[in-house]
């Protein structure tokens, strides 16, 4: 009995540490698997989508794939159909892209629409879903909140914004929430009336800015995702120099600054945010151009590099990206120069994922061009790409 027992008991523990080994070896192995996964989690390509002004049958929303390790783009091709698609989106999930245009009718109407496309993650094609209006004429920004639940948008010709609620399918719902702005600036054509250029959410997603041309004005939302709306902030906007044209803005990745290009001044101001109130407070303004140019610019995009060292904005005339250094301690700006984009009127550019590549899109002369950062220097170095996409007004980014 007495050996039995030692028996058993000898053959419990060779159980119990056959037991913790296989746990070891099974935790080595899972912890050796979501290695390599860390290691292959930013992507090798990315699909690259065109948003244009064309008006043509057969043409639309172009698509090429960017190879990260060499910055060349592939030969763009149409993923989807669709009459002047200037704006796009990618919802959260990557199932989805939308989609505003300048020009797009709804239902015969000459109000604005927003287009909904599912997207094949396979071929990278679209399929229309469904269209519904954006309550303004001249639809020209949009943006998805964080959640995926509502597009945010910016009708330049009404001058208004309103939120367009996304179904569980991806298909839009008509809009949850309007407002129309009011007033005029200094300009006697160009800012007669309002023009909302843009709309963005603060990082937080508590405030929306809609950066009105027409108005000299950043209005400023408290936004609710849940309901969809829109409610005006106190304050309700801050000003700009007079005959700037804000159009596009962007926040520092710290949520303490905020930086928006005015079209029609060719410059950057550059503002101190206060998160928990949504107030912008002024604390620079600097040119975009040279000092020597004479010639015609508006700005048309502004970015900021992921680590957020460094600012770029596109000049439509002087035809570069200018080049910021940002202060971290304080937001100011230091301009480092600017990159020629090799081509004209670059309306839109954006910088992917990973801070390496800046792509531009060219809309009078319909190409695509690519630049690499150097990430310590924040300058811009051409790759030699450079495709052909008709009359292109946006870039987005889509990870393979």
């Amino acid at each position: 009995m007495i050996f039995n027992n030692r028996g058993n008991m000898m053959n419990e523990k060779i159980s119990h540490t056959t037991k913790n080994l296989t746990r070891i070896l099974i935790t080595m192995i899972i912890a050796g698997l979501m290695s390599n996964i860390n290691v292959q989690a930013e992507p090798e390509k990315y699909r690259v989508y065109f948003g244009t002004a064309t008006t043509k049958a057969g043409e639309g929303i172009y698509q090429s794939i960017l190879d990260m390790a060499t910055g060349q783009l592939s030969e763009p091709r149409l993923a989807g159909e669709a009459i002047r698609p200037g704006f796009l989106e990618i919802h959260p999930k990557g199932t989805h892209l939308y989609a505003a245009g300048e020009h797009a009718g709804f239902k015969g109407k000459s109000k604005g629409a927003l287009i909904a496309f599912s997207i094949d993650k396979l071929t990278g094609n679209l399929t229309p879903l469904n269209s519904q209006s954006t309550k303004g004429e001249g639809p020209c920004h949009i943006f998805i909140d964080y959640e995926g639940r509502n597009i945010l948008v910016s009708n330049y010709r009404a001058g208004s914004c309103a939120v367009v609620p996304i179904a569980s399918d991806g298909t839009l719902k008509p809009a949850s929430s309007f407002h129309q702005h009011i007033g005029s600036s200094i300009h006697p054509k160009r800012q007669a009336t309002p023009h909302a250029h843009s709309i963005n959410l603060d990082p937080e997603g508590k405030y929306a800015m809609v950066a009105d041309l027409g108005l000299d004005q950043i209005l400023i939302y408290k936004y609710d995702s849940k309901s969809g709306t829109l409610t005006p902030n106190d304050p309700a906007f801050v000003r700009v120099k007079p005959g700037g044209g804000p159009r596009h803005l962007v926040f520092h990745p710290s949520s303490k600054f905020v930086y928006e290009c005015n079209e029609m001044s060719s410059t950057v101001t550059a503002f101190q945010y206060d998160s928990n109130k949504g107030i912008m407070s002024e604390i620079q303004m600097i040119s975009t151009v040279p000092k020597e140019f004479e010639g015609n610019n508006s700005t048309a995009e502004i970015r900021i590099a992921p680590d957020g060292e460094y600012l770029y904005v596109s000049n439509r005339g002087h035809n570069s990206i200018a080049i910021f250094k940002i202060d971290q301690s304080n937001g100011k700006l230091t301009a480092l120069g600017n990159e020629s984009t090799r081509g004209d009127t670059p309306r839109n550019f954006n910088i992917e994922p990973t801070g390496t590549y800046l792509v531009v899109a060219n809309q009078n002369s319909n190409n695509i061009t690519v630049f690499k950062i150097d990430k310590k220097s924040g300058l811009l170095k051409f790759t030699g790409s450079d495709i052909e996409v008709p009359k292109p007004r946006c870039v987005r980014f889509y990870g393979l």
